[in-house]
């Protein structure tokens, strides 16, 4: 069975569209700081780095301090709950289409 305690906080970061925007700019950037990603925003430096907090705490990017700047860096290993879920109800679903499909051809010869 899926571990509920590991993709749960995976799901609530992505959850917010204003975050799930930001997690694919990290992800398009080797390393971004949060001063890059506010110039190119409408969202308060505040609320991005809030943002990325919730992203950090989910496992979905990390941080790299050099100086006074943080970068930040997309964990892709941090997707795998999501994508194990997925591939158990990809799996669930299929079998479903399987299934009704094979009652359509039943009920319309």
């Amino acid at each position: 069975m899926l571990e509920t305690e590991a993709i749960s906080p995976v799901m609530r970061a992505l959850a917010d569209p204003t975050r799930r925007a930001l997690f694919e700019r990290v992800v398009d950037a080797n390393e971004i700081t949060v001063v890059e990603l506010t110039r190119a925003s409408a969202i308060t430096q505040g609320a991005i780095s809030q943002h990325l907090k919730t992203l950090k705490m989910a496992g979905l990017v990390s941080e790299r301090p050099e100086g006074r700047k943080v970068y930040y860096r997309a964990r892709p290993e941090g997707l795998e709950p999501l994508a194990e879920w997925m591939n158990h109800y990809g799996v669930f679903w299929r079998e479903r289409f399987s299934d009704l499909r094979k009652l359509l051809k039943e009920i319309d010869p």
